[in-house]
């Protein structure tokens, strides 16, 4: 790759004429010439990659912004809200996941269209018709009676809270369907046999419909286990990785402090 650079940069008319065949298609590669001083001294070429565009183009964090005081309107929005649903463990993992980008373009928990896409393609299709892979359905499962009471009040908003029912979530725009519990165990796991740890706790003993929408976290997860300052969110990650100038990470980076169960998706693959 740097002898090419180097070519391209002794040849300008020769890059252009390839910028010209690519129509316009984005640079995977920079290339910064640097002269160092002193007479004679060898021209360098130092190349680069830049970061990947998330998954849809776009990384959509779900947590309601610090300024103008809008997580304390949705805390007591969602205080006021008369159906909740409460999040178990994995469900409020789930969340995190969703609240900071790492399952981008999802915009909250799955309706049904979504979580068909993923069941029979593992791919969902997002807004500007790409095909976006996700092979794992992310939905929250709710049970006879609140699918009952939610549908009877034509309630379009719910609060989501956790085993203390505190507020954590509100979900707006929903949808409730069936919970097709045999279909999901077959086409994600590619089995209906007994015994899957992450389908005997979250799957099986769930909910027989799963609630949709339009999610927004009142503010950032924290699990309070001594290992919050290294979960850094997608965000967080792509600025120290501009910060130190890198296009690839060493599995022993310096990023990487804590084990893998220490993550939110760590922990739903381990539990799994």
């Amino acid at each position: 790759m740097a002898t090419q650079a180097g070519f391209l940069v002794r040849f300008p008319q020769v890059a252009a004429q390839r910028s010209r065949d690519r129509a316009g298609a984005p640079a995977r590669v920079g290339v910064a010439v640097r002269s160092p001083k002193g007479v004679g001294a060898a021209r360098g070429v130092r190349c680069r990659a830049s970061l990947i565009e998330p998954d849809g183009g776009r990384l959509v964090e779900l947590v309601a912004p610090e300024e103008g005081g809008r997580r304390e309107a949705l805390r007591r929005e969602a205080a006021a809200l008369p159906h909740r649903v409460r999040l178990g463990r994995v469900e409020t993992e789930w969340l995190h996941v969703l609240s900071e980008g790492w399952a981008s373009p999802l915009r909250g928990f799955m309706r049904e269209s979504e979580f068909l896409q993923a069941l029979h393609f593992n791919a969902i299709r997002g807004d500007d018709g790409s095909m976006v892979n996700m092979s794992v359905p992310i939905v929250l499962a709710v049970d006879d009676a609140q699918h009952r009471a939610i549908e009877a009040s034509g309630a379009r908003r719910v609060a989501l809270v956790d085993a203390r029912d505190r507020p954590l979530a509100v979900l707006s725009d929903i949808e409730i369907y069936k919970h097709n519990k045999e279909e999901r165990i077959a086409r994600t796991w590619g089995t209906t046999a007994r015994g899957l740890p992450y389908v005997d706790e979250a799957i099986t003993k769930s909910g027989d419909w799963l609630i949709g929408g339009d999610l927004e976290v009142i503010e950032p997860i924290k699990y309070n286990d001594g290992l919050d300052q290294y979960r850094l969110s997608p965000a967080q990650l792509r600025e120290e990785f501009a910060r130190r100038n890198a296009d690839a990470t060493p599995s022993r980076d310096g990023l990487q402090k804590s084990s893998s169960s220490s993550s939110p998706i760590g922990r739903i693959h381990k539990s799994r």
